[in-house]
């Protein structure tokens, strides 16, 4: 079973309680890794800014009602009440809203988007959400968007840059829960050396962490649950210790009351630390982010009668232990986690913190790779090397680039900062704008996608997003003291996603601009005026429609070109997966002697693209499946010129057939027409080319039971097994990409400097990565865009 296969099976057993217990608990290590250790630095980074403790205890309460009322409203009531309804197919995320926002406002962004992809069942499935009645309210929204250039770059903008905050937290995260779980160490040092013990730990730690990536969790990811579900109930009972014997009267704090005592005596100071109390939170985005994994019953119940409970327990238990103690604690560093944990378990605890810190830091390491991938399958960041980690566990891929980056980014901010405050800060900011982008994602999709009223559009926006945005107000004063990192590391990979996707856009105008009529081809005749060689020529285009100009470049320069010619557009769409059975999109150019045809490969944004010799075998099949269904031949494209950027995607495939892989392939086999044993022939005559290729490049194709065939259709299917075993070669652009004369200095910066640096920096197309250097030749181009 492929791994497509095994997602969709994995969705239809989400159903039984039975199931989604299982889930729930498989989540903890997942998806909660991050949130659950937060207990050990909100406090201390609340009480960083010198805020001065009073008898009455004032100040604790306030801060244990701010951390309450915050899980409360962000994680309960935000992402599991409402959030998590929003689901794209299933999955969650960024993209998946800005996927949902652009299909019902037809926004897309992708250039080479077509009408036909409204088709898939995905696609389709995305628009059942809410009553139709309601559809006239979300029009002027719709209306709005479609109209304005403006608001759909905004749009775009915002959404890379929540994504960025993301990278950006992936950076932060590692560093603040290792750094934190090892603070642990200065109760039994002092605090001028604690510092020259913690940093090398944490360092040594977080190496091995990004080190131990290329294995995948799924060889250790059995563990992560476990670890996550111990250290909740360790901080649970201490919690509840504590509780009974410090301070049974913190409950009392639950009151929003004392928020308003807090900040009234605290003033400015107070305000400032709402920056640390909004630790409480991070890695609340992830129980949206990871939905694809798991399913919202799971979630919602992992979130509500576990991972709540225990986080209030622990805060309510931390907040009573300093009631008590706080007046002859007088330095910072010890109003942390571990001076409120029993002096008997502190070693056993530290353990598991230590152990839960690299769980919740692999989780968002993951989270990363995932949300790059994202972005380069939907052309919003340059091709990266991605390699899948597990065979039978979906979306678990390992990126070495991307890794090593981040850990070097990682080391860099633990070493430069080598305190929880600074990180703190930092990363406090990273969250907040991750939320607030969710926030005003999600009241777009509350009206445009669920056609509710404006009204409660506007009250989700107004109530989470004036909650946020006072987070955030406390979190971006603080820009000098680490604010400014995520700050920084956001600015740069948006500027690196928007020039490349600026670059492609230009780059894909430049091609139908410049693209080749269809009556130059068939003018041609059906040797195309050249030689016609063995095997099969597989020319990798952008283009949708028409013939791409590299072609006729080829085709100039060189006498001899192959029996079967495929034009093949691998694209992405707006959608998270594209069943098996409607990947292909297949059509023939011109007659059926020319032995031309126009393969469209359609990805969703997290589907996983096959290797070279799996993603061969689909599309020789896909295109032997199209000749043997016999549709109607002809021209397939018109060049009439009346959308420049989307070609005509209509027109262009009107006599396209979406294919399904109905033949049974295996390998050291010669192709077998219906109704003939694989041991026999046709007239007499045998099928294949024994001996030209080395084995693997032989298909075997068992036809499905069905009236006889006409002698065309199995001359056809006859040329393209002798081409598909004479060989297959691969005919790829290698572009260099210039800004036209006349250009402003902005764009000949972001084209001849920054995205052609990213294009020679990048991998090529995935199905390409590894073929053979003697299959593969480059057509090379210049693009004044």
């Amino acid at each position: 079973m492929d791994l497509e296969a095994a997602h969709y099976d994995t969705v239809r057993k989400r159903d039984s309680w039975r199931s989604v217990l299982l889930l729930a608990y498989q989540s903890l290590g997942v998806v909660y890794g991050d949130l659950s250790i937060s207990p050990l630095y909100v406090f201390k980074n609340a009480f960083a800014d010198d805020i001065e403790h009073s008898e009455g205890n004032e100040e604790i309460y306030g801060v244990l009602s701010f951390v309450f009322w915050t899980l409360t409203i962000i994680p309960l009531l935000k992402y599991v009440f409402i959030v998590l309804l929003a689901d794209d197919n299933g999955e969650g995320g960024t993209f998946a809203l800005y996927s949902l926002i652009c299909r019902h406002a037809r926004i897309g962004f992708l250039p080479n988007g077509q009408t036909i992809d409204e088709e898939l069942s995905a696609y389709k499935k995305g628009d059942e959400v809410g009553p139709t009645s309601g559809s006239s309210r979300a029009s002027w929204i719709r209306a709005l968007l479609e109209k304005s250039r403006f608001l759909q770059k905004v749009l775009l903008i915002f959404a890379l840059l929540g994504c960025c905050m993301l990278i950006g937290d992936g950076v932060l995260t590692p560093a603040v829960s290792v750094f934190s779980a090892v603070s642990g160490l200065e109760l039994y040092i002092s605090k001028e050396q604690h510092r020259y013990v913690e940093v090398p730990v944490a360092c040594l730690i977080l190496v091995c962490l990004f080190a131990l990536q290329h294995y995948g969790t799924h060889r250790v990811g059995f563990l992560f649950a476990p670890i996550v579900a111990t250290w909740l109930m360790c901080i649970s009972i201490i919690g509840v210790y504590n509780i009974a014997r410090w301070d049974p009267h913190v409950l009392r704090a639950l009151s929003p009351f004392y928020m308003y005592q807090f900040l009234k005596k605290t003033q400015r100071g107070g305000w400032m630390s709402l920056g640390g109390i909004l630790l409480c939170i991070t890695g609340s985005e992830a129980m949206y982010a990871d939905l694809g994994h798991f399913s919202q019953a799971s979630i919602k119940v992992a979130f509500s009668f576990l991972v709540y409970p225990a986080l209030v327990l622990a805060y309510m238990g931390q907040a009573a232990y300093l009631s008590q103690h706080h007046q002859i604690e007088e330095t910072s560093y010890k109003i942390g986690f571990y001076v409120s944990v029993p002096e008997q378990v502190r070693w056993p605890v530290f353990v598991i913190a230590v152990l839960a810190a690299v769980v919740g830091s692999q989780a968002v390491i993951t989270g990363t790779f995932s949300i790059i991938k994202q972005c380069s399958a939907l052309e919003c960041f340059p091709r990266v090397k991605i390699v899948h980690t597990s065979s039978s566990v979906h979306g678990q891929i390992y990126i070495p680039e991307i890794n090593w980056i981040l850990m070097l980014l990682c080391l860099a901010v633990t070493v430069g900062f080598h305190d929880t405050k600074r990180l703190g800060n930092a990363s406090g900011l990273a969250v907040i704008t991750v939320m607030l982008v969710t926030t005003c994602l999600m009241s777009i999709v509350i009206s445009l996608c669920w056609h509710k009223n404006p009204i409660f559009s506007l009250a989700f926006l107004l109530f989470f997003g004036s909650i946020e945005a006072f987070y955030f107000s406390a979190s971006v004063i603080k820009f000098l003291e680490g604010a400014w990192v995520p700050i920084v590391l956001s600015f740069i990979f948006l500027l690196v996603m928007y020039v490349w996707h600026y670059g492609t856009l230009k780059k894909y105008e430049f091609d139908v601009q410049n693209k080749v009529s269809i009556r130059w081809l068939l003018n041609l005749g059906p040797s195309l005026g050249i030689v016609r060689v063995r095997g099969i020529g597989l020319i990798h285009t952008e283009l949708v429609s028409g013939i791409p100009a590299i072609f006729s470049h080829f085709v100039t320069n060189l006498p001899a070109f192959h029996q079967v010619l495929v034009f093949l557009c691998v694209k992405s769409v707006p959608v998270p997966y594209v069943q098996p059975e409607e990947r292909f999109l297949v059509g023939r150019i011109g007659p059926k002697g020319y032995r031309l045809y126009r393969v469209i490969v359609r990805y969703g944004y997290r589907d996983i693209q096959k290797d070279d010799m799996e993603f061969e075998k689909e599309l020789v099949s896909s295109i032997a499946e199209f000749i043997r269904s016999g549709p109607v031949s002809g021209t397939n494209d018109h060049d009439n010129g009346t959308n420049p950027l989307y070609d005509d995607p209509e027109k262009a495939n009107e006599k396209m057939a979406v294919i399904g892989t109905r033949f049974g392939l295996s390998e050291d086999s010669k192709p077998v027409p219906e109704n003939e044993s694989p041991g026999s022939s046709s007239n007499g005559n045998d099928l294949g080319i024994d001996g030209v290729v080395p084995k693997r490049k032989r298909v075997r194709f068992v036809l499905p039971k069905s009236p006889e065939m006409d002698s065309g259709t199995r001359e056809e299917l006859r040329d393209l097994m002798e081409a598909r075993e004479a060989g297959m070669s691969f005919i790829l652009g290698h572009s260099y990409t210039r800004a036209k004369s006349g250009s402003g200095c902005i764009k000949r910066v972001a084209i001849n400097f920054g995205y052609e640096f990213l294009r020679r920096n990048s991998r090529g197309p995935a199905y390409a990565a590894n073929i053979p250097h003697a299959s593969t030749l480059e057509v090379g181009m210049v693009y004044h865009v």
